[in-house]
């Protein structure tokens, strides 16, 4: 039996619930923002910030990367001439900064040490819907 269509399948699913994370994590952050520190409200929001990064958007970053290199490299997709490849997992890289960097800012809420405004992270939450664009077009139109 031919795996290619159940890993490729296994990779889709872990993007799409890495993107749900990465998308909604910074939303959670333009709201924790506008709390003070030491409220209920505020260390409800820690929880959920904690368990999205480490229940979900973790995991989905690893499997995502995991499969996506099997995808490439078991199943030949990697060519040395392929240009939409390497530019795509430069993209992939970029989201993967990006989804540390957010692992970051649980750890400051987490502290009470967030200094940034919730329009600071409204402005953070746009970054992965540019980069994700970038992605899904090159995945698909394999434009180079």
């Amino acid at each position: 039996m031919d795996y290619y269509l159940w890993v490729k399948a296994l990779h889709i699913i872990a993007i799409i619930t890495w993107m749900a994370g990465i998308f909604y994590l910074p939303r959670l952050f333009v709201y924790h923002a506008e709390t003070e520190s030491g409220t209920q409200q505020s260390e409800t929001f820690k929880i959920m910030e904690r368990r999205l990064l480490k229940a979900i958007m973790n995991p989905s970053l690893i499997i995502a990367w995991v499969v996506g290199l099997t995808l490439a490299f078991y199943y030949e997709i990697w060519e040395p001439d392929a240009i939409w490849l390497h530019i795509k997992f430069l993209l992939v890289g970029g989201m993967t900064v990006y989804h540390m960097y957010l692992a970051k800012c649980v750890k400051v809420f987490a502290a009470d040490q967030n200094t940034k405004s919730h329009k600071f992270y409204r402005v953070l939450n746009e970054v992965p819907t540019l980069l994700m664009l970038g992605i899904v077009i090159l995945a698909v139109v394999k434009p180079f």
